[in-house]
């Protein structure tokens, strides 16, 4: 919602010829009333809307006229200028059709003279003989058909001419377009042509009614011998595949129904178009005429794209309806639907394939027409179960996942003509007698879509049309919790529109469905069950994803079928807000409730301006939610504020209070989602505060006419508007004082954004528009320099931002008085662009832009204008002025450029070192970029500008380039620390030889320091580098490090920067057309010059950074050449393109193409190429380009073709990567995953990698990028049908592959063959799937490949049987899966078998394995049939039971039978009705104890640790013993004799692998139960297990182990294990709490976390149980103290952090808000600031968990008043001051404020800190190029210092007596006052224009300065002088006005 402007007609006005305005101006009365005089005044007219009010006057006038009775000459004239301004006017006026309109209502009195001028005109334009003027000819005639009587009775008298005027016309625009071939911007002109002429055709023939006589007449007539002509011309289009495609399938209409008009008799019409589908004519028994048009037509190889097209003429142009073509035209539809099965096998191309999905919708569309009046054989061919409908099916399954949406959509609308052809095939009296049961077909094909998984997204297509079909009811029987199945994809953000979508279907059908059957109103209960409650639940416990979509998508849709239901659910949110409330990952009832009232409200469902919607939900509420700590129920809180469905709706006052309570709060978020989102709702509440002030200013007017009262407010306009003017002005106060010195980058980004949506949403007020607020009017001068500080700010959106804001703003607002302020911060922005901060240049060039703004640059660079200002209009003045100030800018800093890049040309480390050279060009470019180049004035000063700038970029990359273009850019320095490496250097140095006078760059160095050089010569040498600018560095003697760092930033950069200053001139700059024109800045041969600059770079560069952002600079040249009118600039990507190619090919050992990094630039080269290709063409340069490369990629055996197959691997992977090229490159890739597969077997490793990195390529853009962490998610597969229905040549080609590797995979000599290509194959197999959908029409059958992946499992190679066993998987049906494992299982061989391999068995086990993980997963267990079966594979596996025994040898195989075993009962864990489950029916567990009892778990083992395999079948045993155990405990009850094993057994185990594995599943087990998620509480097996865990925890030594016993005591109360410590372990509890923290001290972070966690809960133990435990525990409180403070660290792991905040939260309340106090004050203050600390951390987590500490401590019995919001979830934001409320109101409790007050003072000046102020920080040289220190972007440390001085304001002016010692008073006002006496020497130390040049310093000393006048505020208060109502850092405040040692900074200051 927001300000909508109407946007205004635009219409041309009409004009007419000399003559006929002086034929008009001879006819006009006197009086000026006549028809001549009404089109005399209107063609002089020039504003096309005011002609429209004349010529409808037209008719008016000549109606008076009729009633004379006399048509005289002056009407007969007007009406031919009439005929010949609608035939002058262009197609697309509107002012034709009001013409035409207005001629339709002519007297019929003046007809004939109107048809016979219309008539001549015509046949003037049918005249002409310029071919470029055929097109408005043509346009005419389409236009005369259309509505028009005069028009088409005109085209009828020409008839003749028309159609000969048509073939004439298509003629000559085609051989036109043939010479033009290769010029695309002609092409395409001429090819709309020829579809506008031939749809003219079509048209022409449908509408005139005297084509249905012309077979009758003589073939000798014109018409006939035209209409042949066309026809001809048409079937010959039909077959030009070089013409778009959308004229071919236009000229396939045109034959179909040029046939259907000339061919006799039409009974025939169907057999003739049959044999042509058919491709079967009987030229004997054709007409000639027919023969001689359409003899192409009846060929044998007529292509794909011309049946397809004759296909779609026929279903478009025969008639259908009602059975009018009898037999013949049923056995023609039969005969279309096959031809279009057979094309849909054989078309790959995207388009086609489109126009495919198309036809065949059209032909069921035509085939439910024939049915309602058909034959019953052809009912028979088209009911469900016959095999076209089959066929059809398959396109459906085969497509409804295609990537063209489009496609998908067509796949919807086929599946439901399916339906109704189905329907329409039924005998009524059949389907009204047996009802939905006894259709088979719906019933089995309901059940089949309802069986697959719900990431297809055709299901829900499909099943929206069932609904649709059958109703809700049937589907609901069969699927009770659908709608929570499909709410619970919900999250999948891929799938959202589509369950909303069937969603909305199925509830709408429900809800109509119970409304017909009921007689009262209890339905609407079942509605609410079956479709509310899944919603309410999703809403308070789904994950924030799913809860975002179902509160966009679908609560909507809901709301708007049922907006009674609003009640229903604000009723059970409101019962169940208190009682669960959220946290930082749940939004709660609250948050549930916040987002149905804002949906509600902003769909027009809640009249909000009342108090209806108040009335739902209370005040406390509202602000509960703003401040809640999960951030969508904050965002939907204030989308409840801000939106409505009424954009004038009035914003009350307690909105206005909210939203600033909101703000104050919010602005610092992280998420960027969530900044856009408050950023937008703030912009629609201005938008709404906008609009309903308008609607005030006329209620005002209104009052002051007496008219009579609205009754929209309560209170009279001009109140309403000064609140709306009070609430704007302080919103903007609060977000410039959000600016503040250090605020965050989130804090700014949010400020900025929305102070930029006010300035655009009240703009300046132009004439009599009224604007309530002007953000101009709150900005003074100080907050205009804040904005200008923004430029600083690290972050480029935050100077984006800023700079946009400024341009917003009137121009006398951003305007420089003193010349010596922008002198001054005109200088800081050339010295920062010359800086060797990265991020400099870009704050130079924002300063630069704002600069050239103002109305008076610098007077030092007028010398660079030579043109004086010229005199102009006051609108063109501003213009003048940017431009005339961006040339004088790009000069200066050109010929700055200029002298450095002579500088760098001697000395190449210098200029890294000092003046790194990108940063000038960068700032030459953004003032390039904001200037509009095509409207220059000054263009004979900008061409030798251009022209310079052009030879410069050549310059500074001849200096650069050797060291990027080097084979080791990254490393290229001559220096390193010892001799090996130095020799190294000195190749590449030898290779290289840059231009660099000293001797750097001659030979290798070996260094013991880092290097250093003197910048005194240089400086020496360098005599100026600005307008009167002094040299960095030039006054002092200083030294500068040269890393390899800096040289490699220092030329990329120049590189980048380069390419993108020449891609913007070549984009942005006016081309000059001809060598002569004076127009144009770049000519065509400097054009020519950038593309081979780009041509040299792109291929010869190997660093990454530089050829990537060539590529985008060579990208923008491509795209302006591509629209070039010059057909030889228009042609040179195609030529660059083809050199390429041949040098690749050509494999020249001289080439300087890079073959190693993936081939660097050349890929990037040719994607620029290919990707500037129109993408509606035909992409001739893609097709041919990959025909080369993937001939190029495939194996070869000359030993020269290495090199050239690299490459072609390597641009093959990025055209595949590259989405421009969208759906054109997938006919290419079978091609190019056969030779990536092909590729691998290579034995040359470079071959093989690029071959790996193209198949990994081809993987992600066929089965789409990985969404899951699931190697292979189910979203990221395709079914088998799918896949080999989009790649066909893949299937011979695969299954070929395969069987040659199964085939050789494992040789009866133990011969190892690894075959390389077995991995790929596997891969892509492993990523199908079988659908139950599959039907028995595909030959592309999947079975095949079945036998061949279970051979590969026989491979020596362990990872490969591995693979072989997932890929099997998806192979196999899931209803055969039973029977597939039988098999298996009887291949392995018997305990008595002699001779077996080890391999084999592994392979087929793993097979079994996986087919069995598969089986849990599925839905067919609940299948009786599916459970007996897999009770039989249960038998199965007790045959080879010895295989899990030591009667095997091997541990590797007993490991995956186990496992087996594992798997087993999970898949038979549902028992069929009335008897007892199948797992103990076979005795599986008893087998299952034995092998156990027999195992080295009981026995021990004799094996070593080096046993192949022991690892996993340690892992794999212990498992299923843990397994057994709470299965066998289950049955057995006590019975400890029935336990195979006890987890005392198995903890006791020496292998940390069976430890590891049990203390997992305990303490899963013991963790449920404390959570209380468990059903249960724990078994009576770990009931009083404390004393074990302390008895491990002791002797445990394997970490991991340790960490976990630890945890599992953290988890069981302290009261059941805590006494026993003396017993078990013979420590006091005082004594194990010691050893706790000894461990929390000095282990590593994990055990160091979990270790704090366990001595925090036994400490809050301690102090809970009784007084005398208290005194034990307090002496040891301490040192927890200290551990907890050292845990807070930022540097420190985020787990450290978060222990020490659960610590926190766990002790608060007897540590931080105890009445009377445990700890010291000391003690308490650290762990405060503790808590402190950690609310300001950069890790979200971390202060969620300290704000869990913040909540525990103001919800307690003596803390709940000090705040209003006790017991709430609140954000880290505002815990941070609630904790010092708190804090502050625990002082006063404990009578602490007199020792309390200097450590909080301490605070507030940062003692202790570690961003504390240090002095000599101020100075500190940055020896580095990029910090690497720790940085937190999130702390605010002036917004710590606002709080903490608020409240002890607060405290202390309501504490009665003194609270500080004199002497302590003393101490403090001494320390504050040198502090600040520091900081005032400091500013005067700084240079000019600080803030810019030294921003890290002049920042520091900025909030150093704020805190310390914080605390003298505070000290003056305490003193007795401050004013009590005095405001803590208010927003007038300024640092000069409150302290004298500002002032120096101030001055400085621009």
């Amino acid at each position: 919602m927001g300000v909508k402007k109407k946007k205004e007609m635009q219409v041309t006005a009409l004009t007419i010829c000399h003559q006929d305005l002086e034929t008009l101006r001879s006819l006009a009365d006197v009086e000026g009333k006549n028809l001549a005089s009404l089109l005399l005044h209107c063609v002089q007219l020039r504003d096309g809307v005011s002609q429209i009010h004349y010529v409808k006057q037209i008719v008016p006038l000549l109606e008076k006229a009729d009633k004379n009775g006399a048509c005289d000459p002056t009407i007969r004239s007007c009406l031919d200028i009439l005929a010949g301004i609608y035939l002058s006017l262009s197609v697309k006026n509107p002012l034709k059709k009001v013409l035409a309109s207005s001629l339709n209502g002519l007297p019929e009195f003046f007809l004939t003279e109107a048809v016979q001028s219309f008539t001549s005109r015509l046949q003037e334009e049918l005249n002409t003989t310029d071919l470029y003027s055929y097109r408005k000819v043509i346009d005419n005639i389409s236009s005369c058909m259309e509505n028009f009587d005069l028009g088409r009775t005109g085209v009828n008298n020409l008839l003749k001419n028309v159609l000969h005027f048509l073939q004439k016309s298509l003629i000559e625009i085609s051989e036109e377009n043939r010479k033009f071939a290769g010029n695309h911007i002609v092409q395409t002109q001429l090819m709309n042509d020829l579809l506008v002429g031939t749809r003219v055709s079509v048209m022409l023939v449908q509408k005139i009614q005297d084509f249905q006589r012309i077979h009758l007449k003589a073939s000798t007539s014109p018409i006939w011998q035209s209409m042949c002509g066309l026809l001809s011309i048409f079937a010959k289009f039909l077959s030009d595949d070089d013409l778009l495609q959308t004229i071919q399938s236009t000229s396939g209409l045109a034959v179909i129904l040029f046939i259907k008009a000339m061919f006799h008799p039409p009974e025939k019409i169907p057999d003739l178009i049959s044999s042509l589908l058919l491709r079967s004519v009987d030229c004997a028994s054709m007409p000639d005429w027919f023969l001689n048009c359409c003899r192409s037509l009846c060929c044998t190889d007529v292509s794909q794209s011309t049946l397809l097209f004759l296909c779609q003429g026929t279903l478009t142009m025969l008639n259908w309806q009602n059975g009018s073509m009898g037999a013949s035209g049923e056995a023609l539809l039969l005969n279309i639907v096959h031809v279009l099965f057979t094309l849909s096998s054989q078309i790959k191309e995207s388009t086609l394939e489109l126009f495919l999905s198309r036809i065949l919708a059209s032909w069921a569309n035509s085939a439910i027409h024939v049915l309602e009046s058909s034959s019953p054989s052809l009912k028979d061919s088209l009911n469900g179960n016959s095999s076209v409908v089959g066929r059809l099916l398959e396109y459906v399954y085969t497509h409804w996942e295609h990537p063209l949406d489009a496609l998908r959509h067509q796949t919807k609308i086929i599946f439901r003509s399916i339906l109704h052809m189905h329907q329409l095939t039924k005998e009524k009296s059949d389907s009204e007698a047996s009802g939905l049961a006894a259709d088979r077909f719906i019933c089995d094909l309901t059940e089949n879509i309802l069986q697959l998984e719900w990431h297809v997204k055709g299901k829900y297509a499909c099943l929206g049309c069932l609904v649709d079909y059958i109703g809700i009811g049937h589907i609901l029987a069969l699927a009770k919790t659908i709608p929570s199945q499909i709410l619970e994809v919900m999250g999948d953000q891929s799938l959202v529109p589509y369950a909303s979508d069937l969603l909305e279907t199925m509830f709408r059908n429900h809800k109509s469905h119970l409304k017909s059957q009921a007689v009262d109103t209890t339905w609407i209960d079942e509605w609410h069950e079956t479709w509310v409650s899944p919603l309410l639940f999703i809403l308070c416990e789904g994950n924030l994803d799913q809860k975002s979509y179902v509160i966009d998508y679908y609560l909507p849709k809901l709301l708007n079928c049922s907006p009674e239901s609003l009640s229903y659910m604000v009723k059970i949110l409101q019962t169940s807000a208190d009682a669960n409330t959220g946290s930082f990952n749940s939004r709660g009832a609250l948050g549930a409730l916040m987002a149905c009232l804002r949906t509600a409200r902003a769909h027009g469902h809640l009249q909000s301006a009342t108090d209806a919607w108040r009335n739902l939900v209370s005040s406390a509420r509202i602000k509960q939610g703003l401040i809640h700590q999960h951030c969508q129920v904050r965002i939907d809180t204030l989308g409840l504020l801000c939106e409505s469905n009424r954009s004038t709706e009035m914003v009350s006052t307690e909105e206005m209070e909210w939203i600033e309570f909101f703000i104050t709060y919010n602005l610092n978020s992280q998420s960027p989602g969530v900044r856009q989102q408050i950023c937008s709702l703030l912009k629609k509440l201005f938008c709404r505060i906008q609009e309903s002030s308008q609607v005030l200013y006329k209620l005002e007017q209104s009052r002051s006419k007496h008219e009579p009262e609205n009754e929209l407010t309560t209170q009279p306009p001009s109140v309403s508007l000064q609140q709306y003017k009070n609430f704007m002005s302080s919103i903007c106060n609060r977000l410039f004082e959000a600016l503040f010195p250090g605020s965050s980058y989130p804090t700014r980004f949010s400020a900025l954004t929305i102070l930029g949506s006010i300035a655009e949403v009240f703009p300046v007020p132009e004439g009599q528009v009224q604007t309530v607020y002007q953000l101009s009017h709150d900005i003074d001068i100080s907050r205009f320099h804040t904005l200008m500080e923004c430029f600083t700010s690290t972050f480029e959106e935050v100077k984006i931002l800023a700079f946009d804001l400024l341009m917003k703003l009137p121009k006398t607002v951003i305007q420089f008085q003193d010349s010596e302020k922008l002198q001054g911060l005109f200088q800081a922005a050339l010295e920062l662009s010359s800086s060797t901060k990265p991020y400099d240049c870009v704050t130079a060039s924002y300063l630069l832009n704002f600069l050239i703004w103002q109305d008076a640059l610098p007077s030092s660079l007028s010398a660079y204008l030579k043109t004086q200002q010229a005199t102009c209009g006051a609108e063109d003045k501003s213009a003048i002025m940017v431009e005339r100030n961006t040339l004088m800018v790009i000069k200066c800093l050109l010929e700055n450029l200029e002298e450095e890049v002579s500088q760098a040309e001697n000395s190449l480390l210098q200029a890294a070192a000092s003046f790194p050279l990108y940063g000038r060009v960068h700032c030459i470019t953004g003032a390039l970029q904001r200037l509009s180049l095509n409207s220059l004035r000054l263009v004979s000063e900008w061409t030798p500008v251009v022209e310079k700038l052009l030879l410069m970029s050549y310059r500074l990359s001849a200096v650069v380039s050797p060291v990027i273009q080097s084979s080791s850019p990254e490393g290229l320095i001559p220096m390193d620390t010892d001799s090996e490496s130095a020799s190294r250097l000195q190749t590449i140095l030898s290779e290289i030889q840059p231009r660099d006078t000293n001797d750097y760059f001659t030979q290798a160095k070996i260094l013991k320091e880092r290097d250093s050089f003197d910048l005194e010569d240089l400086n020496a040498s360098v005599p100026n580098l600005g307008a009167s600018a002094e040299t960095k560095g030039s006054k002092e003697r200083k030294t500068c490090d040269v890393t390899a760092q800096m040289v490699l930033v220092c030329c990329w950069r120049s590189m980048k920067e380069v390419a993108l200053l020449l891609g913007t001139l070549c984009q942005l700059l006016p081309m000059q057309s001809v060598p002569e024109s004076s127009n144009g800045l770049l000519t065509v041969e400097q054009v020519k010059e950038v593309g081979d600059y780009f041509k040299h770079h792109l291929l010869q560069s190997r660093h990454r950074g530089a050829f990537e952002l060539a590529y985008t600079g060579f990208v923008k040249l491509t795209e302006i050449l591509n629209r070039c009118p010059n057909v030889s600039l228009q042609k040179l990507p195609e030529q660059w393109l083809w050199n390429v190619l041949e040098e690749i090919k050509c494999s020249d050992p001289s080439s300087k193409l890079c073959a190693t990094r993936r081939s660097a630039g050349i890929p990037f080269y040719i994607q620029a190429l290919l990707a500037c290709e129109p993408k509606k063409g035909k992409m001739d340069l893609l097709k041919i380009t990959m025909k080369e490369l993937i001939t190029l990629a495939r194996p070869s055996d000359d030993s020269r073709s290495t090199v050239p197959q690299v490459h072609a691997l390597n641009i093959l992977r990025a055209l595949f990567r590259d989405t421009r090229l969208g759906e054109n490159i997938i006919p290419y890739v079978a091609d190019g995953a056969k030779a990536a597969i092909l590729g691998f077997t290579s034995p040359v490793w470079a071959v093989r990698n690029s071959s790996t990195l193209l198949f990994s390529t081809l993987i992600t853009r066929i089965f789409g990028v990985k969404r899951g962490k699931d190697e292979l998610s189910k979203k990221n597969r395709m079914t088998g049908s799918e896949f080999f229905s989009r790649f066909p040549e893949l299937y011979p080609f695969l299954l070929q592959q395969l069987e040659a590797v199964a085939n050789t995979v494992d040789s009866d000599t133990g011969e190892l063959n690894r075959h390389p290509s077995m991995f790929l194959l596997l891969l892509v197999l492993g990523r199908l799937y079988p659908s139950p959908m599959d039907g028995a029409y595909s030959s592309l059958s999947m079975a095949p490949f079945i036998p061949f992946i279970m051979r590969c499992g026989h491979s020596p190679v362990y990872r490969s049987r591995e693979m072989a066993a997932r890929a099997l998987v998806p192979f196999v049906m899931v209803d055969e899966i039973p029977a597939t494992i039988q098999t298996l299982l009887a291949q392995l061989p018997n305990n008595t078998d002699q001779c077996f391999r080890q391999n084999h068995i592994h392979g087929t086990l793993l097979q079994v394995f996986h087919l069995l993980q598969a089986c849990t997963d599925s839905k067919y267990r609940l299948n009786t049939d599916f459970q007996q079966e897999l009770a039989d594979v249960a038998v199965c596996t007790r045959a080879k039971l010895w295989l899990a025994k030591r009667q095997n040898p091997c541990l590797v195989t007993r490991a995956v039978y186990i496992d087996i075993l594992f798997l087993l009962p999970r898949c038979l864990d549902k028992p069929m009705k009335g008897t007892q489950p199948a797992v103990e029916r076979l005795g599986f567990w008893e087998d299952v104890r034995r092998i156990i009892s027999q195992s080295e778990l009981i026995t021990g083992f004799p094996y070593s640790f080096t046993a192949p395999g022991l690892p996993q079948y340690l892992q794999s045993l212990t498992k299923l013993a843990i397994a057994t155990v709470w299965a066998v405990a289950a049955q057995a009850g006590e019975q400890a004799e029935a336990i195979p094993i006890s987890f005392s057994q198995l903890l006791e185990s020496s292998f940390p692998e069976v430890r590891l594995l049990t203390l997992d599943a305990l303490l899963e087990r013991f963790s449920t139960a404390g959570s209380g998620l468990g059903e249960k509480g724990l078994p009576p097996l770990l009931c009083n297990v404390g004393g074990t865990f302390l008895t491990l925890a002791m002797k445990e030594k394997h970490p991991e182990c340790f960490c976990k016993i630890l945890k599992i005591l953290h988890c069981v109360d302290p009261s059941e294990w805590l006494p026993q410590t003396e017993h078990c372990i013979h420590l006091t509890p005082k004594e194990f709490l010691i050893w706790t923290m000894d461990i929390a001290s000095n282990e590593r972070s994990e055990i160091q976390s979990v270790a704090l966690r366990l001595a925090s809960r036994v400490i809050a133990h301690q102090l809970q149980t009784c007084e005398e435990t208290k005194d034990l525990v307090t002496p040891t409180l301490k040192r927890w103290v200290q551990l907890v403070a050292t845990s807070c660290g930022e540097h420190l792991p985020t787990d450290s952090r978060l222990a020490a905040a659960e610590a926190l939260t766990s002790t608060a309340p007897f540590l931080l808000t105890s009445p009377r106090p445990v700890l010291g004050l000391q003690d308490t203050l650290t762990l405060w600031r503790c808590v402190l600390n950690l609310l300001q951390s950069e890790e979200p987590a971390v202060r969620d968990a300290a704000t869990g500490t913040v909540v525990t401590a103001m919800s307690q019995g003596n803390t709940c008043q000090a705040t209003e919001f006790a017991f709430c979830q609140v954000d880290a934001s505002i815990a941070l001051t609630l904790a010092l409320a708190v804090l502050c109101d625990m002082l006063q409790q404990w009578d602490q404020l007199a020792p309390g007050l200097p450590v909080l003072l301490g605070w507030l000046l940062g003692e202790g800190d570690d961003s504390a102020f240090h002095v000599e920080s101020t100075h500190q040289v940055e020896d580095y190029l990029f910090e690497k220190a720790e940085v937190n972007f999130w702390a605010e440390t002036l917004i710590f210092v606002k709080y903490l001085s608020e409240h002890l304001f607060r405290l202390l002016s309501k504490s009665s007596c003194h609270p500080l010692s004199p002497e302590s008073l003393q101490h403090l006002r001494r320390t504050a006052s040198e502090q600040g006496h520091l900081l005032s020497r400091l500013f005067r130390e700084l240079p000019p224009a600080a803030q810019f040049l030294k921003t890290v310093e002049f920042m520091r000393l900025r909030i150093q300065e704020e805190r310390t006048l914080a605390c003298l505020r505070l000290l003056a208060l305490v003193e007795g002088k401050g004013r009590e109502d005095s405001p803590i850092l208010g927003a007038s405040d300024s640092p000069a006005e409150a302290n004298q040692f500002t002032l120096a900074r101030t001055e400085t200051a621009c």
